[in-house]
């Protein structure tokens, strides 16, 4: 293979650019790229939100969660973010079957991701200001499930 024809992921990961090409609008794909470019890891935050349909905003970025120390790589597979996060809060993500099969947040522990990080882990923020705070930017936590919306009330109340 020649130079122009891979592309370079991470150390000792690659892809070839056909593949790449053949792929690159299947959001499964950029997931599934997300989660084998640092592990572990799982989809989250704005992406994972996109996904379920609960936030507008564009996002341009893979932003995933990491037990590992924060990191961003810019490939020319598109962008990727890791933030990392305390082992004990590693959870409430699934693996989803498709195409390509990737690790992604359930909604409710998408957005506590979210807040989390943007809040720096909730210090000074008061519960009654989650509420505000979601609005602001401009979250459509309505259209989660009841029980999703519990089990993040429910994460809030515990950190």
């Amino acid at each position: 293979m020649k130079y122009k024809e891979i592309i370079w992921l991470n150390k000792g990961l690659y892809v070839s650019t056909d593949f790449f090409e053949k792929n690159k609008n299947d959001i499964s794909y950029s997931f599934y790229l997300a989660n084998v470019i640092r592990t572990p890891s799982y989809v989250s935050s704005w992406a994972a939100l996109q996904y379920y349909n609960l936030a507008t905003e564009a996002v341009h970025s893979v932003t995933s969660v990491s037990p590992k120390a924060t990191r961003d790589f810019e490939t020319k597979a598109g962008n990727f973010s890791y933030q990392s996060i305390k082992n004990d809060l590693f959870s409430d993500f699934s693996l989803t079957k498709g195409k390509f099969d990737f690790y992604i947040a359930s909604p409710s522990k998408a957005l506590f991701d979210l807040l989390y990080f943007r809040t720096h882990q909730f210090r000074g923020t008061k519960s009654k200001d989650i509420k505000a705070l979601v609005e602001e930017l401009r979250i459509d936590i309505e259209e989660m499930d009841k029980i999703e919306q519990e089990k993040f009330y429910t994460m809030i109340k515990k950190d």
